[in-house]
């Protein structure tokens, strides 16, 4: 006899529900995953840090606010993605493609400083090489989730909410 459970089930073997098109409980820690990913989505549009972060568009945050959201919980300012293979990244090669881009990034963050104005991340000789390594990653892990990587950053409102209720 086979029961059947609710379609939010995160039981293994059943398939999990979805939050946009990215599996909820298929990954343990699909809540940092969402940060992260939110992140590297942000650092990877250019045409998105113009008329978003350049042009002062709330509800967003800023380019400090997504290197906070890319390490903050994960520590990859810290230690390898590599750590994280099972529980937020799905494979060795993910991971390999968010350490390259949090060492980017991070590497202008310290010689801009943390609180420096956008202009001076995207003006910084490093920002085009930093885009492309977060591109990578974002990419990546948007198609490993069932997501398009091609649409817009979702706010930071929409994605407390859909991590809060899931």
């Amino acid at each position: 006899m086979t029961v059947q459970g609710s379609d939010s089930s995160s039981r293994r073997g059943r398939r999990s529900s979805t939050m946009g098109g990215m599996p909820l409980n298929d990954m343990p820690w699909w809540r940092w995953r969402s940060n992260v990913r939110s992140a590297l989505h942000m650092l990877s549009d250019p045409v998105f840090q113009r008329d978003v972060w350049l042009a002062g568009v709330d509800g967003y945050g800023d380019v400090t606010d997504a290197v906070y959201r890319l390490v903050e919980d994960t520590w990859l300012d810290n230690w390898s993605a590599e750590k994280y293979v099972g529980t937020i990244f799905r494979d060795s090669q993910e991971a390999a493609l968010v350490d390259t881009a949090v060492l980017r990034v991070l590497r202008i963050m310290h010689q801009v400083g943390p609180d420096a104005q956008v202009a001076a991340y995207l003006e910084n000789q490093g920002w085009p090489e930093a885009v492309r390594a977060a591109r990578d990653a974002h990419v990546r892990m948007s198609m490993a989730d069932g997501e398009d990587p091609d649409a817009p950053p979702r706010t930071l409102e929409v994605l407390a909410i859909m991590t809060r209720s899931a």
